[in-house]
């Protein structure tokens, strides 16, 4: 299996699915640590762009699956047409939660959202649309802040990914997720963070956009912020 992503949780993704005896052909990720956490003489690949390294992942992938953890790249001709399956560990429920995670987190504490949490999806031609094969859902309290949900998201994409891992390893589905009312989707990116001064007002606002910790890992939210702030 590949592994496409970068960072601590995608770290911790390929060091669980080494430790539990799967080959890891290839991690694309900028810090080849990121493949060292597999072991050894694991294969690396700085893409910048994983779509221009499609030939590279053809060559090296031997049973078929991609993992993307904690990617930011989005997938495209020619990765699409390699006949992989490639699966998505995404901070955030779906549909409503699509895009940016950060920006997900931030504009659902100021809508209110009274529930967060991880999907795993199949990757499609569109973003985050793909259908979703699993979910770890926890409640948003009213005094929840911006770096406690997101915080609580990055355990619940690692905890999702190693329960879904076996069935996806296996060429199976993991179990149905159960039925609810269908949620409204939404698309948190760049677009809806420029427009995050129209919400200055929120009795939301100062929760949903104390970055703590994470203040390094969100720079599109930080930015925005620096522009909304005198």
């Amino acid at each position: 299996m590949i592994f496409v992503g970068e960072g601590a949780l995608l770290r911790r993704a390929v060091s669980h699915a080494a430790a539990r005896g799967h080959r890891v052909d290839l991690v694309c990720s900028p810090d080849p640590l990121d493949a060292a956490a597999a072991g050894p003489g694991t294969a690396h690949l700085a893409a910048p762009d994983v779509n221009a390294g499609a030939a590279d992942l053809a060559a090296a992938c031997t049973d078929g699956i991609v993992w993307s953890v904690n990617n930011r790249q989005i997938f495209r001709a020619p990765v699409l047409s390699l006949g992989l399956r490639i699966v998505n560990v995404h901070n955030g429920l779906l549909p409503q939660h699509r895009g940016l995670p950060s920006a997900a987190v931030v504009f659902a504490l100021l809508r209110g959202d009274t529930e967060y949490g991880a999907t795993v999806h199949e990757v499609d031609a569109g973003i985050d649309t793909g259908p979703v094969l699993a979910e770890h859902r926890f409640p948003i309290g009213p005094a929840d802040r911006f770096h406690e949900v997101m915080l609580r998201g990055v355990r619940a994409c690692q905890a999702l990914f190693e329960r879904t891992l076996p069935a996806v390893t296996a060429g199976e589905r993991p179990p149905a997720v159960p039925p609810r009312p269908p949620a409204a989707a939404g698309y948190y990116g760049r677009r809806a963070l420029a427009r995050l001064g129209e919400h200055r007002d929120s009795p939301s606002f100062a929760r949903a956009t104390d970055l703590g910790a994470f203040a390094a890992h969100a720079p599109e939210v930080a930015e925005a912020l620096h522009r909304v702030r005198p």
